[in-house]
């Protein structure tokens, strides 16, 4: 039985988990709190800087679940909700959890219960109690006690939360019910079919009870942008505050900033703010600050702040906290520019939910490992087709990957049969997942691009017009971020485009795949593609958002040599065109999908990866690393055990400065037995430039082999070379 770390009963305050021995184990595994939990509860220590206030507790509902298909659709008629409904003959599931990866629903879409039960402590009476759910696929209607908290329809990668204080029935057992449909629907996104990736139904990823005073910040948006003259940054807070109680609220808000790598205070506001939020309402409370001397975070220095924002009336009060870095990525004269610094990026795309084990209903380890892959595959720059798991962007920001995270709009066929507008139901959908894509993810860092669809026909009217409204709701709601969408329409005509209104051009090459026969997609091709390109856009940087090889049709044979094959020589074409801002390779692994070729059951996929559904490395992994190293030559010599190594750094692409690197050696001698490690630090080297390092060994005798690496200052691998005598 696996868990997720996130699923046990945790304080948000302490950080710490409850103790589970015998029953309170089993208690705690289904949400059933005890008195040592109850008590654990009520000692939770407060914010220690003010005793007044209380950080967000956050309960687990993760863990044991009943759950029910429900194909004929009569749950509701039969009140499968209602708390004294009997689901004994339910079977037991661990949520996350999604109902693809069970062999006997794996082809079924359509309508399913869970049911649980949850215990509300009598210290929470005086709380307000939200239960929040970071994605359900895709319409969840949710009852507690029988009734009916509300639905969150057709968006299933973004997150929702319900006030659940009226229904509780304090100091007892309740009982939570959510009917969940994931039927391929024709009035939302992605429309139809038309998804090419795992459309996984279920409650697949955590949810939890978030206990707060009856007056509380519901989330805080973090504005820094940084000022490269003089090295501070301007802080834009905003807090979005609610007063659930039934008398006008009246108080103060304030904030500390703590350097989250060293855990000291870097700024508070020395004036409170006052603040009044009427009964039942809520209120924005924004404040205006300059960090000085602002560490920047970049993806090879992914450094990060902590920010408290609190809000009291004197007796009570209510901490919210979040994590945000400072940042810019910006286009000038046709380039981009990552804190001042022109850069090149590259980077490759990992498809969620791949794996048939787990589906879309990841746990963290597996989260980790893919992304662990994405940093030694040198990925600085990616891009993902739907709203991810806070958990990645988590690993995003800690240990810096530039993130394009989109809508999930994908095809031609979300606008068949539509006049010169789209229709207004999936215009509606489109806005509703963008709007709360930005609000759960605009502080992350890592986010650097909101984009807006994919492959959508960007010169058919309906097309357009989608693009543009989505355009302008992210300039209107996040005006400092790039917005781009992902184009396969700019082969002829591309001025005509939606795309020349975004900040920079994305196009999904596959000259070799879907462009014209397999066996072609020469260099050349993609040379003149891109030069047609840049023509039309002269301004604009070029993105190839997507471009590889999909075993993906009968006729296409799969043996990696033609992945290799399109890397290497595609990515020549490439490098001599600096109008070229960034590459992103497609994809990291091979995907489930209802469109699979290849596969049954659960492992019905498309074959597009350098690591297969279980994350087995392929040939093409290795010149996947290779190709997105910063390094382009990196030669030894040997004089006595005394190493020489010269580097030289890429000069096109990727192209960015190297900051705080160093060069490891470790000296394998008889046995093959690693006997000795030495590191040097590498001088800041800037694109195509050189550098000279010596690694002296103290063993008296030859080594059988010296595994070098050059070391990021995250402490991944950024090229590696086995030298042999």
């Amino acid at each position: 039985m696996m868990y997720h770390p996130s699923c046990f009963p945790t304080s948000a305050a302490t950080n710490t988990h409850f103790p589970m021995p015998s029953r309170r184990r089993f208690l705690a595994q289904t949400g059933f709190a005890t008195a040592a939990f109850a008590a654990a509860a009520a000692a939770l220590p407060s914010e220690a800087r003010n005793p007044n206030l209380s950080a967000t507790r956050t309960v687990s509902l993760c863990g044991k679940w009943k759950f029910r298909v429900d194909p004929s659709s009569i749950g509701t008629q039969e009140v499968w909700y209602a708390p004294e409904y009997s689901a004994s003959d339910w079977r037991e599931v661990e949520v996350p959890h999604t109902w693809q990866v069970d062999p006997e629903y794996v082809d079924y879409r359509g309508i399913a219960w869970y049911r649980r039960l949850f215990d509300a402590l009598l210290v929470w009476r005086s709380a307000a109690v939200r239960v929040e759910f970071e994605a359900v696929s895709h319409t969840a209607s949710v009852w507690v006690n029988g009734q009916l908290l509300g639905e969150h329809s057709r968006k299933g990668y973004t997150a929702f939360t319900f006030d659940v204080t009226p229904m509780i029935r304090w100091g007892q057992l309740n009982t939570i019910a959510v009917r969940v449909d994931n039927a391929f629907n024709e009035h939302m996104l992605p429309r139809g079919r038309s998804s090419d990736w795992a459309n996984d139904g279920g409650i697949f990823r955590p949810v939890q009870l978030l206990i707060t005073p009856k007056a509380f910040v519901e989330r805080v948006d973090v504005e820094a942008v940084p000022h490269f003259g003089n090295g501070d940054a301007a802080l834009t807070i905003s807090a979005h505050c609610r007063n659930t109680n039934a008398k006008e609220w009246t108080g103060t808000g304030s904030f500390r900033i703590v350097d989250d790598e060293n855990g000291t205070t870097v700024l508070t506001n020395t004036e409170p703010v006052r603040l009044t939020i009427k009964a039942g309402t809520n209120q924005a409370l924004t404040l205006s600050a300059t960090l000085p001397q602002a560490k920047l975070w970049h993806f090879d220095s992914p450094h990060l702040y902590r920010l408290e924002l609190s809000i009291t009336d004197g007796a009570e009060g209510h901490q919210f906290n979040t994590v945000f870095g400072v940042r810019k990525l910006e286009v000038q004269d046709g380039g981009f520019y990552l804190n001042g610094e022109h850069v090149r990026l590259m980077g490759v795309e990992r498809m969620a939910g791949g794996n048939p084990g787990f589906g879309m209903a990841e746990p963290d380890e597996w989260i980790a490992h893919d992304h662990r892959d994405l940093k030694y595959l040198n990925c600085i720059f990616t891009r993902v087709h739907w709203p991810q798991d806070k958990r990645v962007l988590e690993y995003c920001d800690r240990h810096g990957i530039l993130l394009q995270t989109e809508v999930p709009t994908w095809g031609s066929a979300t606008f068949k049969d539509m006049g010169a507008q789209p229709d207004v139901d999936i215009m509606e959908n489109g806005l509703e997942q963008l709007r709360e894509m930005i609000a759960r993810d605009r502080n992350h860092p890592s986010v650097v691009v909101w984009g807006l669809c994919n492959e959508i026909g960007g010169q058919d009217p309906p097309a357009y017009q989608f693009a543009k409204h989505m355009l302008e709701e992210a300039k209107r709601l996040d005006p400092g971020r790039l917005c781009s969408y992902a184009s396969h329409s700019l082969r002829s005509t591309p001025e005509k485009d939606v795309a020349g209104l975004m900040d920079f051009i994305e196009t999904n090459e596959y000259f070799g795949t879907w462009h014209g026969p397999w066996h072609s997609g020469t260099a050349e091709e993609v040379g003149h593609h891109l030069d047609d390109l840049h023509a039309a856009f002269p301004g604009k940087p070029i993105v190839l958002s997507e471009y590889g090889y999909c075993a993906c049709t009968p006729e296409r044979p799969e043996g990696d040599e033609h992945r290799i094959e399109i890397l290497r020589t595609h990515d020549a074409a490439i490098r001599s065109r600096d109008f070229v801002g960034g590459v992103i390779f497609f994809c990291y692994n091979d995907y489930r999908t209802h469109m699979g070729d290849r596969g049954v059951g659960a492992l019905q996929q498309r074959v597009h990866g350098v690591v297969d559904v279980y994350g087995r490395p392929k040939p093409s992994y290795a010149v996947l690393r290779e190709e997105s190293s910063p390094i382009e030559g990196f030669t030894i010599e040997n004089n006595l055990n005394i190493f020489r190594v010269l580097l030289k750094t890429r000069h096109d692409l990727p192209m960015y400065r190297l900051r705080g690197y160093k060069l490891r050696g470790i000296f394998y001698g008889q046995g093959d037995i690693p006997v000795e490690q030495r590191e040097v630090a590498v001088p800041e080297l800037a694109p195509g430039s050189e550098a000279k390092l010596d690694l002296t060994f103290t063993q008296s005798g030859a080594p059988l082999h010296v595994q070098f690496d050059l070391l990021r200052p995250t402490r991944f691998s950024a090229y590696s070379s086995d030298w042999r005598p």
